[in-house]
């Protein structure tokens, strides 16, 4: 895999002590790569990832692993905040819900899962910590979105996907919770930051039966 360099403005130090125990998956959300690219080193807009992975698969490299990018925002996951300080950021092309979202192309897939697989091997990132930004970042956030193919990511290594069904879970907020959603936030939101996640095929926020089994598979593959 050839990285190629970009280098951004946009990091700092990570605190003192921080681990770095979590990948977050973006998509860029604009209507090229080249003006995501643009963004993500522009003094101005603040913002930045440690890597872009272009549609035709080649990877830029922003920010060195070591420092602090700012891609998350206002974030949580089981339990922490500002996970910009603990986190490596990967902005995956793709124009987004505002600007055409569309399937994410195979040579893209194929060298994502080889920059997350790199990634996976420097530093001590559980599966459980491999998310979307709307993952944790529920209310604000819907990507990588339900395009995404995160079961063949899980496939490979990278990232949580069951094995096995399970039995509708009772209570949906605290199974939630013990996943790492934010358990503060209103129901249906949680619900649709799971089912773009984890049940792609309905994003509706409701908690059906297939909804519920489905939180409780994720719980017990964790």
């Amino acid at each position: 895999m050839r990285i190629i360099p970009a280098p951004s403005p946009n990091h700092d130090a990570r605190p003192d002590g921080a681990p770095i125990d979590m990948l977050v998956l973006h998509y860029t959300g604009m209507q090229t790569g080249a003006a995501a690219l643009a963004r993500l080193r522009d003094p101005a807009a603040g913002v930045s990832a440690h890597y872009v992975v272009e549609e035709d698969g080649r990877v830029f490299a922003l920010v060195d692993e070591s420092r602090r990018a700012a891609h998350a925002g206002v974030s949580f996951w089981r339990g922490h905040t500002g996970l910009n300080a603990r986190s490596i950021g990967i902005e995956i092309v793709n124009p987004g819900h505002e600007h055409g979202y569309r399937d994410f192309p195979v040579l893209q897939m194929a060298a994502l899962a080889d920059l997350c697989e790199a990634i996976l091997a420097r530093h001590p990132i559980p599966p459980r910590n491999v998310v979307g930004h709307s993952d944790i970042a529920p209310d604000r956030k819907q990507d990588p979105g339900e395009l995404f193919d995160w079961q063949g990511l899980a496939s490979q290594g990278i990232g949580v996907w069951p094995r096995a069904p399970a039995a509708p879970v009772p209570d949906i907020t605290a199974a939630l919770g013990a996943i790492g959603y934010r358990d503060d936030l209103p129901l249906p939101v949680l619900i649709t930051a799971f089912q773009r996640h984890w049940r792609p095929a309905r994003v509706d926020g409701i908690a059906d039966e297939e909804t519920r089994a489905m939180i409780g598979a994720v719980l017990a593959a964790l």
